[in-house]
């Protein structure tokens, strides 16, 4: 005779708050990987208008601005104030070479493959949580994610063979973005969510404005000129998600449900640019949905016990 399930917490308990929060943490990722679909599909078209390391500076000047009008030091003196101010320079060092090496391998790969091959971030960050954080993860939830990564790989296959060199650079921008990720998480024991995203923005464009003498052009089509100006607010409310969701989840947790981008970038790459999918890219997404699914289950008989 099977055991019964599990019965589910009682509500106001430790268990049903660590479960809700957790729940929690998962929705706000996944809000934030629509978010940053946006993100890059509009870094993606202003690439094809401007030099793309313009765009790269747009989206943290702007994003800047943005945060300015929210909090700033005037209404919130103590927003600069960090127990880890190195770290959070690091954190946004890792934040800027991740979105320069992705930025610019838009120019060259479609979304899709771009973003099959950033990918590998949560392989990475699930190998990094256990010794960084103490967040280790079980045979179960490792087979997962790596069904995932397959389901992953099946969507870059077909174009392995003729892929664009650029491919290394979504590469490079994976492992930045998984110490990245990993630093998210440790700041967010010690500083507020203000904080750590202020650093980033303020950060990245004081780092890119050397460089925009050498390939500034001024946009003159009102719709390109409205993208620069605004985008800068997508990645702002995506990160701010993101540092909320790694609040409330383990990073392990969290890591999986990266996947669910490469979704959102498939349809707004048809969307937007006629990158028509092909079976390959059907089946790794329904591969990566049926290991999300999967993980959520596992995540919910974990809060249960």
């Amino acid at each position: 005779m099977s055991a019964a399930p599990p019965s589910p917490p009682a509500p106001g308990t430790p268990a049903h708050k660590a479960q809700h929060m957790r729940l929690v943490g998962i929705g706000l990722m996944c809000l934030a990987c629509v978010v940053f679909a946006l993100l890059d599909v509009t870094a993606k078209y202003l690439g094809r208008q401007v030099d793309m390391l313009e765009v790269i500076w747009a989206r943290y000047a702007s994003a800047f601005v943005f945060a300015l009008f929210v909090y700033n030091p005037i209404n919130r003196p103590g927003i600069l104030r960090s127990e880890r101010p190195w770290l959070q320079i690091v954190r946004s060092g890792l934040l800027l070479g991740s979105t320069l090496f992705n930025f610019v391998s838009f120019k060259y790969l479609q979304l899709d493959q771009a973003m099959a091959i950033l990918f590998s971030t949560p392989l990475i960050v699930a190998a990094l949580a256990g010794p960084m954080l103490g967040e280790w993860i079980g045979a179960k939830r490792w087979a997962a994610i790596s069904v995932g990564l397959l389901g992953v790989m099946l969507v870059a296959q077909p174009g392995f063979g003729s892929i664009h060199p650029a491919a290394m650079l979504t590469v490079i921008a994976a492992f930045f973005l998984s110490f990245y990720n990993i630093t998210t998480r440790i700041l967010a024991r010690h500083d507020p969510s203000e904080t750590t995203l202020f650093y980033s923005n303020l950060i990245g464009a004081l780092a890119m404005l050397p460089v925009m003498p050498f390939v500034w052009t001024t946009p003159s089509n009102p719709l390109h000129i409205f993208l620069i100006t605004t985008f800068g607010a997508l990645a702002s409310l995506g990160h701010f998600l993101l540092i909320v969701a790694y609040r409330h989840t383990p990073a392990s947790v969290l890591s999986p449900f990266m996947y669910s981008q490469l979704l959102w970038a498939v349809m707004l790459g048809y969307l937007v640019f006629g990158d028509v999918p092909n079976r390959w890219t059907i089946i790794g997404a329904a591969i990566v949905i049926a290991s999300g699914l999967y993980l959520v289950h596992r995540e919910r008989l974990r809060a249960h016990r």
